[in-house]
């Protein structure tokens, strides 16, 4: 064999093995982040979550969901399809059970949704939705902590405007945790869940695997921009877990 040969060999071998640990490192480096997605949401592979549906509000029918909440189901499923787990897609007035048996994300403000009302009672008490119905159109403005988020009407000049509460909840270290999405209206239930899929490695950099938090976030001209524009408007961890003072009964 002569040097020159030998030489080729020796150089195809090299990037053989160059490319096999290359792949070996992009395949490792995959697995350590899909890892980690599993472990923010709670989703280990072989696991089974639940989405939990709302009610579509305007409809007379109890089992009507809105077109873009179904959109943000749909975007919720694939990303546990992602994870390896197994969504089991249930109506809220059916789900019979405490939190930490699965993962749950919790779709729909409490007028919607009977559970996402349970949850903020129990785990967010700073936290109150109040339904104005006076208008032609019912409007839910969003309280945490004493401040006040109001919604604003796509019929405005500005192209409306509309907030929604996202948050997760892991009582318990051992347990899976929870996503509540809950906002006034079903575009920014939309967005929150966009929000939720783009940024989870930052939430789970800030808060931890276990950790708590409540973002309030506001869509901006939802009628140009539909649930693609949407900002962080506050971080309401602290007021949201807060239980308001008593009030004293009058003498």
């Amino acid at each position: 064999m002569t040097d020159s040969l030998l030489n080729v060999l020796l150089g195809l071998v090299a990037s053989a093995i160059s490319a096999g640990l290359g792949w070996l490192a992009q395949n490792l480096r995959r697995r350590r982040r899909l890892e980690r997605v599993r472990a923010f949401f709670g989703l280990p592979a072989g696991s089974e979550c639940l989405l939990v549906v709302n009610r579509h509000t305007a409809s007379a029918s109890g089992k009507s969901v809105s077109r873009n909440d179904v959109f943000a189901l749909m975007e919720l499923a694939a990303l546990v399809k992602e994870c390896g787990a197994q969504a089991d897609l249930v109506g809220h007035e059916d789900v019979r059970q405490g939190l930490g048996h699965k993962a749950e994300f919790c779709l729909g403000g409490p007028s919607s949704n009977d559970r996402t009302a349970a949850h903020l009672a129990s785990w967010l008490p700073g936290v109150t939705f109040h339904q104005d119905v006076s208008g032609s159109i019912p409007e839910l403005s969003l309280a945490v902590g004493g401040e006040e988020y109001r919604y604003e009407s796509e019929s405005e000049p500005s192209g409306g405007r509309a907030f929604v509460l996202l948050a997760r909840l892991r009582p318990s270290p051992e347990g899976r945790p929870a996503f509540l999405v809950s906002g006034q209206t079903a575009v920014s239930n939309h967005a929150a869940v966009r929000y939720l899929v783009a940024n989870h490695r930052r939430l789970a950099r800030r808060y931890g695997a276990d950790g708590t938090f409540a973002l309030v976030l506001k869509v901006v001209n939802p009628r140009a921009y539909g649930p693609d524009v949407v900002e962080l408007t506050a971080d309401v961890t602290a007021r949201a877990l807060e239980r308001p003072a008593a009030t004293a009964p009058a003498a």
